[in-house]
């Protein structure tokens, strides 16, 4: 691949390829639009429009889409034709309307009983600050959707709210300090991590290709172990699907700014440069789909399962979150501004300590169950860490370690940091941003962001509302103010091991919320807190929240029960099959034949199969008894505390089978070779 960056985002229709191809007064009007300071009119929308077909059609597109992020937690296209007939001939047409709106079949993607299907109609909405791109040959136009009655049916929607929340907020209180501030936007980098797999073998495993995770498996002896790690070399097959990769991304004006092996084998992490959250998140919902799209044009499947693999590190979505004002003040950098950064991090600490809960809940899905806590990923109490040298704006008295000075006379004379980065914390301060390190690898950003900006906003305006009180000395009371602000929240601070038992103990002393899974973060949206908040900023309202949180209930109880119906098909039609080849292959020896470790091999097989088909069968027992519950939140639960055990005892019999099954009847691949194929 070469790189020309006169065409980095060739594809991508942006702010500079609207000023190349529209009259200026045009695009003056959209720029108005842009900023929020006028509507975009139909003349402008119409001109726009034209000006994004001929681009499209220069590049051989014959369709396009309002591409939005409903509530699946995917993204959703409904490609329409540019082509239209005028007197039997073929013309090629698109105009404002068409850009601005289009109406997809709303009852057709989770709703949580906002749409009925005799109310099905819903509406896109083109979001302007997103710029439209092109993949293939279809024109995709990013939007919001919403309901007929104007609900809120997606994530884009609550999350551009947000932003305008965050940036009243932080405006209004920098200005009463006397920042001349016009607009303070949040940033975010997300770095995707994910693994690649054989395509062939990926096809093998029917847990893998229905649940996007490995039911069963025993670990090799060598797995992450002996690893270089991060800085390891990149197998060459891969190498070649990034560059394909890279070459996509590049297209689309997106930054990927670092890629490298990751902990675990055949797993990999993608890092692009920093964006506005609204952008952030639109582009790493492309970049999930890009990972997919280019592993099988490489005969690879990309797994962004949180944890397709027991026993190796599973995959998260590490989110950057700092805010820059439009004078480009980065107000989480403290050698910028000591003032702001006191006012702002103590508010941040006030957001995260009183909505951890939802901070939990929004970091999570079904899938990220089994890595949050495991030792390889932030423990689900939410807590923060800030580092010794940023305490010491709050507590002068405390004492750090002194950095040496930098000097490049001799090896010894390095610079030292003064603390690490404590990597088992959920929220770390990393330098002048904020790292959410909780959040599962497949997910949709959107929702933590949405907490983080509104439990942020909310902090800062009852900061505003104190300070308003004073009328002289406003820097010193808003220092006193931050000061009794991180006093009052220094319970959310923790330095040590996130991962010790200990500090179980201590957040539970602490106050600090412990929620061991994500069916049960979900109640979290009944907290009067959390309806108040979202009401206050009217972003969501109680319905929409009540429809989120039915959506999530469903969502958990649909995953759960394809892969316990999956499990026990793989053990009644493959696993036993598979041992009973191998007991009848022994037997065939006779006993005159057979030795004593092969009788104790086909007893094992023989113990091993019994307990498996007696399992399997109670498992089935259970689905049975789940299906009688009225209510996904009972059917949830009742999977969780009843089913999934037994589903855990059942895995540890059939991983104990697969030690006496030979290669030659083992039914699908074993880790070995799903972990290392593709390095050849």
């Amino acid at each position: 691949m070469s790189y020309d960056f006169k065409n980095f985002g060739e594809l991508l229709f942006d702010n500079n390829k609207m000023k190349e191809r529209l009259p200026t007064p045009i695009y003056q009007r959209f720029i108005d639009a842009y900023n929020h300071e006028s509507p975009l009119d139909a003349e402008v929308a119409d001109v726009i429009a034209h000006n994004m077909k001929l681009w499209a059609l220069e590049h051989g597109c014959t369709h396009y889409t309002h591409w939005f992020h409903p509530l699946s937690g995917t993204t959703a296209e409904k490609h329409n034709s540019f082509i239209e007939s005028i007197n039997g001939q073929p013309i090629a047409r698109f105009n404002g309307k068409s850009l601005i709106k289009d109406e997809p079949d709303a009852s057709s993607f989770p709703n949580g009983g906002l749409r009925a299907t005799f109310e099905a109609r819903g509406y896109t909405y083109w979001d302007v600050e997103s710029p439209a791109f092109i993949r293939g040959h279809v024109l995709y136009i990013p939007t919001v959707f919403i309901s007929y009655k104007g609900e809120s049916l997606d994530t884009k929607g609550p999350l551009l709210k947000s932003i305008d929340v965050i940036n009243k907020s932080s405006t209004r209180l920098l200005n009463l300090l006397g920042y001349n501030v016009k607009s303070v936007k949040p940033f975010a980098g997300l770095e995707q991590e994910y693994f690649l797999i054989d395509r062939d073998d990926f096809m093998k495993r029917r847990d893998l290709y229905l649940t996007g995770k490995t039911l069963l498996g025993l670990i090799p002896p060598k797995a992450q172990q002996l690893e270089t790690h991060y800085f390891g070399p990149i197998p060459q097959r891969v190498n070649k699907f990034m560059e394909e990769l890279n070459k996509q991304l590049w297209d689309l004006g997106i930054y990927a700014k670092a890629e490298h092996n990751e902990v675990a084998p055949g797993q990999f992490e993608l890092a692009p440069i920093f964006s506005n959250v609204n952008i952030a998140v639109d582009q790493n919902m492309l970049i999930m789909e890009i990972l997919q799209d280019v592993a099988l044009k490489n005969n690879m499947v990309c797994l962004l399962h949180e944890k397709p693999y027991q026993g190796v590190n599973g995959s998260g979505k590490h989110n950057n979150y700092s805010l820059i004002t439009d004078t480009g003040l980065n107000l989480f950098d403290p050698n910028k501004d000591n003032l702001v950064f006191l006012i702002f991090l103590s508010s941040l600490m006030k957001g995260v300590d009183e909505y951890s809960d939802l901070i939990r809940l929004f970091s999570s899905n079904p899938g990220n169950d089994f890595r949050l806590g495991a030792s390889e990923a932030p423990p689900a109490i939410v807590s923060m860490y800030l580092s010794d040298d940023v305490e010491k704006y709050f507590e002068p008295t405390k004492k750090t370690s002194k950095k040496s000075s930098f000097k490049m006379q001799t090896i010894s004379s390095l610079p030292m940091d003064d603390s690490d980065r404590n990597r088992t914390s959920p929220v770390a301060f990393t330098g002048n941003k904020f790292e959410f390190r909780m959040l599962g690898s497949s997910m949709n950003a959107s929702e933590l962001n949405i907490i983080v900006n509104l439990s942020l906003a909310k902090a800062l305006d009852d900061l505003y509302l104190e300070l308003s009180k004073y009328k002289n000395n406003l820097i010193e009371h808003a220092k006193q103010i931050a000061l009794d602000t991180y006093k009052k929240h220094q319970r959310i601070i923790f330095s040590g091991n996130g991962y010790s038992s200990s500090w179980v103990e201590e957040a539970k002393n602490r106050g600090l919320h412990n929620i061991p899974t994500f069916v049960e973060a979900i109640s979290s949206l009944d907290n009067e807190n959390v309806i108040s908040l979202f009401n206050e900023y009217n972003v969501l309202n109680q319905k929409e929240l009540e429809a989120r949180k039915e959506i999530k209930y469903e969502n958990y109880y649909n995953i759960r029960l394809i892969e316990i119906k999956t499990l026990t098909e793989i053990i009644y039609q493959q696993v036993i099959p598979s041992a009973i080849k191998e007991l009848n292959f022994i037997c065939k020896c006779g006993d005159k034949f057979m030795s004593k470790s092969m009788f104790t091999k086909a007893n094992k097989l023989q113990t091993f199969i019994d307990e498996a088909s007696l399992q399997a069968g109670i498992i089935e027992d259970k689905v049975k008894e789940v299906n009688l519950l009225n209510n996904y939140k009972d059917k949830s639960l009742f999977i969780l505390k009843q089913i999934l055990p037994l589903c855990d005892k059942l895995r540890l019999t059939a991983d104990n089978l697969e030690k006496y099954i030979s290669k030659d009847f083992q039914p699908f691949p074993q880790y070995e070779q799903l972990f290392f194929d593709i390095d050849f």
